[in-house]
């Protein structure tokens, strides 16, 4: 057994349910670089939005790995959401930009307990950059959104 497969051990899909996802480049190759694939990666994200599987709450692509706060929608499991998301992304980048493998296995995923975590974990994600030392602001960071924050 993969050690990553026991990031599978325990998941729990429940409809309208909120999730922090973290899925990580294959080999933590810095791969999200590129304003072309980050593009690509947030328009399928908005895919994701329009089919009404999951609303995005909250996001950052790092150079290595995207952190995705989501609201799960009421007709995909959670597992279903990220492999079409994760195939999607993969299939497109690949045609376009010639990128063969995109993505590592697995992800690791949160249930969202109450509203607290919910901030908590929006905060977390937007901060990303700051405490990877990125940037010295958020706001000069790219590559995140986040419904709380106009």
């Amino acid at each position: 057994m993969h050690r990553s497969d026991l990031l599978r051990k325990g998941r729990v899909s429940l409809i309208n349910r909120f999730y922090s996802i973290t899925l990580v480049a294959h080999k933590r190759e810095d791969k999200f670089i590129s304003l072309d694939i980050n593009r690509l990666i947030t328009k399928e994200m908005k895919n994701i939005e329009d089919q009404k599987a999951a609303k995005t709450i909250a996001f950052v692509i790092m150079p290595n790995h995207v952190h995705w706060l989501i609201q799960l929608g009421n007709e995909k499991s959670l597992s279903d959401v990220i492999k079409s998301f994760k195939g999607r992304c993969s299939k497109t980048i690949r045609d376009r930009l010639g990128v063969q493998k995109l993505w590592q296995r697995n992800y690791y995923d949160h249930m969202i307990r109450n509203e607290d975590d919910l901030l908590n974990n929006a905060r977390y994600i937007i901060a990303n950059p700051l405490r990877a030392k990125i940037v010295d602001k958020v706001a000069l960071y790219p590559y995140w959104d986040c419904i709380y924050i106009k």
